[in-house]
């Protein structure tokens, strides 16, 4: 009888071990899949092969966090969409009709959008839409490239964790100002210099009432790119945007 019972046992815990592997292989093969990233750049006064391609790039694909395709033919956009969950838009390049209405589809579907340093200029003054409904403002002019201080704003938004709550850095600060016509922002960075009272945004959701959309006006060169504080922002801005 004893025989028996030890027999029954042994099968009963045989069982469960098996149990908890499979939960463990379950759990093994349930990771979210790479974030599918189209980065668009290309253009002038910024080194979009080495920040852009070569740099963020990197820097998304660490840890398998996303798949990253990048292109400087804005020709190409709508054909590389169709296969892309957040759109990276740092180019200061002339955009066709047919891609334009490409990037406002893609938005309407409600993706991801995170719009890059260049791609916040006044780049299209034929594409007026563009700035007011995508990035709600735009810059025009900016401060001599130079140190300034960050400070988080909103330190609870999934964009900013982990990034420590006030930093320096080179870069060109740029004159984002907001237009009061566009959908409006929601601010969670912004900057300001020594003996100044202006402070412009940095970082900042977009209020579209379907896509996703971060703007990060930092990025013209290794003062931001190389720095942990942009790297953490670049990341949870994907994510966030990727609905992750």
């Amino acid at each position: 009888m004893q025989t028996i019972l030890v027999l029954k046992n042994c099968r009963v815990i045989a069982g469960l071990i098996v149990i908890s592997l499979l939960s463990v292989s379950c759990v093994s093969y349930s990771q979210p899949k790479p974030i599918r990233v189209l980065i668009v750049g290309g253009g002038t006064s910024h080194d979009f092969d080495r920040w852009y391609k070569q740099a963020d790039a990197a820097t998304l694909r660490s840890d398998g966090l996303c798949r990253v395709t990048y292109t400087s033919n804005t020709d190409s956009i709508g054909t590389y969409l169709k296969n892309t969950d957040v759109l990276y838009l740092v180019t200061n390049q002339p955009i066709n009709a047919e891609n334009r209405d490409a990037i406002f589809a893609f938005a309407n579907a409600g993706k991801g959008l995170i719009l890059g340093h260049p791609a916040l200029w006044y780049n299209w003054k034929d594409w007026p839409e563009y700035n007011l409904q995508l990035v709600s403002g735009g810059a025009n002019e900016h401060d001599r490239y130079d140190s300034f201080t960050e400070d988080i704003v909103n330190p609870n938004h999934a964009v900013i964790k982990g990034v420590e709550q006030q930093f320096t850095l080179k870069d060109e600060r740029y004159h984002y100002i907001p237009d009061p016509a566009g959908p409006g922002i929601e601010i969670l960075a912004d900057n300001h210099v020594a003996g100044s009272a202006i402070v412009y945004p940095s970082v900042f959701i977009v209020k579209n009432k379907k896509a996703r959309i971060v703007c990060i006006a930092l990025g013209h060169d290794a003062g931001s790119h190389d720095i942990t504080p942009y790297q953490t922002i670049l990341r949870n801005a994907v994510k966030w945007a990727a609905h992750q």
